[in-house]
């Protein structure tokens, strides 16, 4: 390979993730108002589920939060920075696989990414304990597969716009 063709493969790699990155974004920016919606519409409190996530992730990891006031404020800062790396690293695997994924039909591809990321969101947090997904009501998996959906669908108009 010469150092032309090197370099555009290195172009190529880093313009995949970065547009991987912002579709990732705006899906979690869709999830994110489709889950606040919710909230507004039926009056229901955010999830704990994220901050007991990360009090679990931190306490394994030998990591503390602080006490009192201090340790809510990282908890709950924490919880919202996963949610985003988790959204952006979401996008980031999309176009990587772009490639092989272009042949699915836009509403496929959509709910299969939403989906894909709702059970890597949810395995993670039932290992972790924090959630029994068997135990969940109706509801409980409405209001998880919603906003996943959201997700997918932004992420992978984003991904595919950004293509061109």
């Amino acid at each position: 390979m010469t150092g032309d063709e090197t370099a555009g493969v290195v172009a190529s790699i880093g313009s995949r993730i970065a547009h991987g990155l912002a579709a990732g974004a705006v899906g979690t920016m869709a999830l994110n108002a489709v889950t606040y919606a919710d909230m507004l519409v039926r009056a229901r409190p955010a999830s704990s589920l994220p901050e007991e996530d990360v009090r679990r992730l931190a306490g394994r990891a030998g990591i503390s939060l602080g006490e009192g006031e201090a340790a809510a404020q990282r908890t709950s800062a924490a919880s919202v920075l996963m949610g985003y790396l988790t959204g952006m690293l979401g996008g980031v695997a999309w176009c990587a696989a772009e490639p092989v994924a272009r042949r699915l039909p836009w509403p496929l591809a959509a709910t299969a990414l939403g989906v894909v990321v709702m059970t890597a969101t949810d395995a993670s947090s039932a290992l972790l304990r924090t959630t029994d997904p068997r135990s969940w009501s109706a509801a409980d998996w409405v209001s998880d597969l919603v906003p996943h959906l959201a997700y997918g669908a932004a992420t992978v108009a984003t991904g595919r716009a950004l293509r061109g």
